[in-house]
């Protein structure tokens, strides 16, 4: 196991004290460094959002995108370069909301790579309105008497698009939510995993002691391959939250579908001359 320090950097954050990004993290690290994945060893794609602040505070390579587009670049760089490991960090809003249409057709095509979505059923960097995941009991400063949308439920949308890899998991639980990023690092395909979150800001219903009380983990005979069984797991939200791997189903990759491309980086590790005094001006 490597040393979790690598992966610290030299800057302060910009959370909120107690927002659930500091366990997320925390919990990457840890999964990073059991993997003995080095940080230069990862690409991470964020779109924008507090989730999104992710390679700013871990030492890792970092791209920071367009709000609900961190999926498309990403793809990109996997598809040029098959050796590193690429993570996706971005809210539910920026993934299921902004990044919606993103999320569908990724599920389609299958590309190599984890997507964690920071799930605090909330928008915290736009100061607290209503996002897809938000429940109709809140109430917000752009929905004061309550959120009337019915939310989005990402696991049983997933489970129903044949996803490869569909996981949930509670910032509260750090080592359930270690094995998961571990698991979804690990797995061949898009593998989904949304992760339950406190806002202690903004969301004032979901706390920590709210998810604590409902989450349980799947049972040691639970099957992720029985597609049925997932489907009534996904639709499971209210009193009792299961968290774990609920789909797997091992298909092709996106990049199978490109026999031409070879297994290595399809890239140049420097600048052609001619860029590099352009590549200085901007480091």
């Amino acid at each position: 196991m490597l040393d979790e320090s690598i992966y610290e950097p030299d800057r302060e954050t910009a959370w909120c004290p107690g927002c659930g990004n500091f366990p997320l993290r925390t919990a990457l690290a840890t999964a990073l460094a059991e993997l003995e994945i080095k940080p230069s060893q990862v690409a991470m794609f964020t779109g924008i959002g507090q989730a999104a602040k992710m390679p700013h505070y871990l030492r890792v390579n970092g791209f920071n995108g367009l709000h609900g587009r961190a999926l498309p670049p990403a793809i990109g760089f996997r598809m040029a370069n098959p050796e590193l490991e690429v993570i996706v960090e971005s809210g539910d809003g920026d993934t299921y909301g902004e990044g919606g249409n993103h999320l569908l057709h990724n599920i389609r095509r299958n590309p190599h790579l984890a997507h964690f979505v920071h799930n605090n059923q909330i928008y915290g960097l736009t100061k607290g309105q209503a996002s897809p995941t938000t429940g109709t009991d809140i109430k917000t400063g752009v929905q004061p008497r309550g959120v009337t949308a019915e939310p989005f439920n990402p696991i049983e949308f997933a489970v129903g698009m044949n996803a490869s890899f569909v996981a949930r998991s509670f910032v509260g639980n750090r080592d359930h939510l270690v094995e998961m990023m571990k698991e979804a690092i690990e797995h061949r395909g898009y593998a989904l995993l949304d992760i339950l979150q406190p806002c202690v800001t903004f969301n004032k219903v979901n706390t920590y002691q709210w998810y604590s009380e409902r989450t349980y983990e799947l049972e040691e005979d639970y099957n992720p391959e029985d597609r049925e069984a997932a489907f009534a797991r996904a639709q499971e939200w209210g009193e009792k939250i299961p968290i774990g791997v609920i789909y797997r189903n091992e298909k092709p990759i996106f990049r199978d579908s490109f026999p031409q491309l070879p297994d290595e980086m399809q890239v140049e590790p420097d600048p052609p001359e001619e860029y590099r005094e352009l590549m200085e001006e901007f480091k």
